[in-house]
């Protein structure tokens, strides 16, 4: 099918509109409405998004289901996966309806609500499957305004001062990002992602009010485009706009914003940063391996010191991120394939978690943690599930968070063993907060007199969860799922990199002696 991207891109913004134009009314009947018109939407977003799986080839690692037309004054629309994008495209899909179903006690403004979810989703979709520079920007940047929305209208106490966080902190990162796109547009004279790709930026050092920089053009076009996706991410020391957001964010809003926003930073870096700039990202990858290590150690800390059941995932996302931002610029096959599983992993079991969270606070209207303790007596579905989701976090093996940990450490290991052993001690610090929150919330004897009447899952949340109990287990006894659709694509991105870097030395070695001849 020639229009299957943009097909599976624009079926929930279609669905957002009929949303729009033809339902009427807030009473109970239009509610519903409002909720069935979302959930089918949703799910026929996803089972056309598999025909896209199942037709993809992934011993292609060019683009493959390029749609390309003329679009605006000049610009194009163009469409296209490859093996690092389509797994996402196929994550955001799995995810939405599953945080769709998770919205059925939503009861405020709920047409709007849906509204908000539907047009989140085309424009996610279309952040990995762009394959022009400006549609790109637009699809990137506009999806701030429907998860503000949802932040500001339907969050918690706080929720204006997160929201406006949440925009502010992740749009200023973005400015220095479209300067950077202007100045590649006029160095290519493209805007077309695939001509960007095998464009040869400039990495000759050159001075700046007297600063030296290495790496020239390229040195300077990966800073600009770090500012953008390590908000985005977030990495250390930007990541603070996260635990407000998620606090104050309804739950589908934190399930949205930690297993598909965050994985833009990274996509982005996979995207742009290594292929395009190879010289500026080898020159800084050490500050990434550091500032990633940190951030593992820091935010794991500070994740056990937390009151509030959604902060502590929320630093405990910050951490996990650390080990997909270390995998990427190791540059090599285990480091990258690792940080993609991670991604994926992270997608479904944070998720979970919040999700988790979610249960328990719409029976007792609070997330903090002291709040709870013993629930295992009164709710053992629960216990059970919420078990599984915090050993996948910690990494157990057997479950998908072990192989994305394993798979880049092993690639850090190869290139710098003091970030690895840094980084390993985060698997020890995750163990002590997750397994330290699971004991007071779920274990232990009943002895708050509000928590008597508390009651198990519902039919509905337990089928919620379903689907990402199997992907969890899955995953992680047979990661293949995974690897052997991404693996040629990052071979050939590694390649490219080691490619660019070998030429990048031979000039320079020829500078010399040319310079040594005169």
């Amino acid at each position: 099918m020639s229009n299957l991207l943009s097909i599976t891109t624009f079926l929930p913004a279609i669905a957002a509109l009929i949303l729009a134009i033809f339902l009427r009314g807030e009473d109970e009947a239009g509610q519903r409405n409002a909720k069935w018109v979302a959930l089918i939407a949703t799910v026929l977003t996803f089972i056309v998004s598999l025909f896209i799986l199942v037709g993809f080839d992934p011993s292609d690692t060019g683009f493959q289901f390029v749609e390309e037309r003329e679009w605006l004054m000049g610009l194009k629309y163009k469409m296209g996966v490859d093996g690092i994008s389509v797994l996402f495209v196929l994550l955001t899909t799995f995810m939405m309806p599953l945080t769709i179903a998770a919205s059925w006690n939503v009861t405020s403004r709920v047409k709007e609500y849906m509204i908000a979810f539907l047009l989140l989703e085309t424009l996610m979709l279309g952040v990995f499957m762009a394959l022009d520079l400006v549609l790109f920007y637009l699809f990137f940047e506009a999806g701030l305004i429907p998860m503000f929305l949802i932040i500001g209208i339907w969050g918690g106490k706080n929720r204006i001062y997160a929201s406006f966080k949440f925009f502010l902190y992740t749009f200023l990162g973005s400015v220095l990002m479209l300067v950077a796109m202007v100045a590649m547009v006029a160095d290519a004279g493209t805007t077309d992602i695939p001509a960007l790709l095998t464009h040869e930026f400039g990495s000759e050092t050159f001075s700046v009010l007297g600063i030296q920089i290495v790496g020239g053009m390229q040195t300077l076009l990966w800073l600009a485009f770090f500012a953008s996706f390590a908000v985005k991410m977030p990495m250390w020391p930007v990541h603070t706009w996260l635990p407000d957001a998620h606090v104050q964010a309804p739950t589908a809003g934190s399930v949205v914003l930690a297993a598909i926003l965050l994985k833009m930073g990274g996509y982005g870096f996979l995207r742009f940063s290594l292929p395009m700039f190879p010289i500026g990202s080898d020159l800084l990858a050490p500050l990434v391996f550091w500032m990633s290590a940190i951030a593992i150690v820091y935010t794991s800390l500070v994740a056990m010191v937390q009151e509030d059941m959604k902060k502590l995932i929320a630093y405990s996302s910050v951490a996990h991120m650390g080990y997909v931002t270390m995998g990427i610029f190791t540059a090599n096959q285990q480091g990258i394939d690792g940080a993609i599983f991670q991604m994926l992993s992270h997608g479904f079991i944070s998720g979970a978690l919040f999700l988790c969270v979610g249960v328990i606070y719409d029976r007792m209207h609070t997330r903090d943690i002291d709040a709870y303790g013993g629930l295992v007596n009164k709710m053992p579905a629960y216990a059970l599930i919420f078990m599984l989701f915090t050993m996948a976090n910690v990494g157990l093996p057997g479950t998908s968070g072990f192989i994305g940990e394993f798979l880049t450490l092993m690639g850090i290991f190869q290139v710098n063993t003091w970030v690895a052993l840094v980084a390993t001690s985060g698997v020890i610090l995750s163990a002590a907060y997750a397994l330290w929150l699971y004991r007071r919330v779920v274990m232990g004897d009943l002895i708050k007199e509000s928590l008597r009447s508390i009651t198990d899952m519902t039919a509905r949340e337990k089928w919620i969860f379903a689907p990402l109990v199997a992907m969890t287990l899955l995953l992680g006894v047979y990661p293949s799922l995974v690897t052997d659709v991404i693996g040629p694509s990052v071979e050939a991105l590694i390649e490219d990199h080691n490619t660019a870097l070998a030429a990048a030395d031979r000039l320079d070695d020829s500078r010399v002696a040319t310079a040594a001849s005169h």
